[in-house]
């Protein structure tokens, strides 16, 4: 025989049952709670119970212990334990979902094989153009739905029966609520609302200030509901009639939060937004496309003419070795057929046979062809004066 449960077992229960974390389902045809059995034990090692007083001894100290009290819980018709049972799906069922898929791949190779058709007979600009169009629409679609079909992750069905063997077990055991005690916040709203409903019934016993007051409340309330509706019309009004004016090029909201499930003070931020869908917005787009093209071809050419500039180092570099081991005589016409070579080169990388000099530059060229002559003459006067 089992007797009542005493208040500490009342209240251990009622602590397990707003704190132990529980899920619902049905069970014969009825909506019940249940809780796991090693969460019950992890929330009654964490409690009050669990922590020594001045005097006294800790309630529950170890695990095995919190399982020979949920044992007496368990007798006293708190909770029962219960039995998963899994649902199996029958044959029929899975050879349908195959045959949907097959037919849902077969339609859309249908409508690829439409598309290409469709776009053979188009000219080649409309071709460009809806390429393009096709390019940003993929992209979009891309963040929204992946390329390969993923199968939905479906959570295995199960239904809940009554075990024949009564005992609590800390494990994965299923344990379904019997105590239903009414939680302390349903019990103050209930009240606040019997309180209310009495006020309310009782309003023509209410002082005058009051009565005016709650009146004038009323319709400012009744105001503010209605002009919130007034704007929401408004707002689809306006955004028309830019549309057909512009011939939908123009996208203008006014208050675009205001029905969007957000909070009440976001619901009126940003004031507006403002979008253009038009040819100039296409062109944009395919000039930035093109502007990020460019600077690929630039980088090749530079890397060209560097090539180029390589390669005239080291004819230089080879025609300075040889003449180094020459004779004074021979500086003079190597430093001439380099200038020549250096003009060749630099029409020649150009890509132009002739080159624009200016006077300064012909100055500076006929003075240092002057001065050479001068300091060929001086070496060849010198030899004969050391001999006299």
């Amino acid at each position: 025989e089992v007797g009542e449960p005493f208040k500490e077992e009342k209240a251990v229960a009622k602590y397990l049952r707003f704190n132990c974390p529980t899920k619902s389902t049905n069970m014969m045809g009825h909506r019940v709670d249940y809780f796991i059995a090693s969460k019950a034990v992890d929330c009654l090692l964490d409690s009050k119970w669990a922590k020594a007083k001045k005097g006294e001894e800790a309630l529950f100290t170890t695990r095995e212990s919190v399982v020979d009290y949920c044992n007496r819980l368990l007798k006293k018709q708190f909770f029962h334990r219960a039995l998963k049972v899994m649902k199996m799906k029958p044959d029929k069922d899975t050879k349908k979902e195959k045959e949907k898929g097959k037919a849902e791949s077969g339609k859309e190779e249908e409508k690829k094989s439409k598309r290409e058709s469709g776009k053979d007979e188009k000219t080649k600009k409309e071709k460009e153009k809806e390429k393009k169009k096709d390019g940003e629409k993929e992209e979009s679609k891309k963040d929204e739905t992946p390329g390969t079909p993923k199968k939905k992750e479906t959570k295995r069905k199960f239904k809940l029966e009554p075990h024949e063997d009564q005992v609590f077990l800390d494990g994965n055991e299923v344990y379904v609520w019997i105590y239903d005690p009414v939680h302390f916040k349903t019990f103050a709203m209930g009240l606040v609302l019997v309180i209310a409903v009495i006020a309310a019934t009782l309003f023509p016993l209410w002082p005058a200030e009051m009565r005016v007051g709650v009146y004038y409340l009323s319709v400012g309330a009744g105001c503010f509901v209605a002009s919130i509706l007034l704007l929401a019309v408004a707002r689809c009004i306006l955004f028309l009639i830019i549309w057909l004016i512009t011939g939908g090029r123009h996208h203008f909201w006014f208050l675009p939060n205001l029905t969007a499930d957000v909070g009440f003070i976001d619901s009126f931020r940003p004031l507006y937004t403002h979008e253009y869908k038009g040819p100039k917005a296409d062109l944009k787009k395919e000039e930035k496309s093109e502007s990020k093209k460019q600077p690929k071809y630039d980088s090749e050419e530079k890397s060209d003419s560097e090539k180029k500039e390589e390669e005239d180092g080291k004819t230089e570099a080879t025609r300075n070795s040889g003449t180094e081991g020459s004779g004074g005589e021979r500086h003079s016409d190597t430093d001439s057929d380099r200038r020549e070579d250096d003009r060749s080169q630099h029409s020649s990388g150009n890509g132009n046979d002739f080159e624009m000099i200016t006077k300064e530059e012909l100055e500076q060229q006929t003075d240092e062809e002057d001065c050479e002559e001068e300091e060929e003459e001086d070496a060849e006067s010198r030899p004969s004066h050391e001999k006299s």
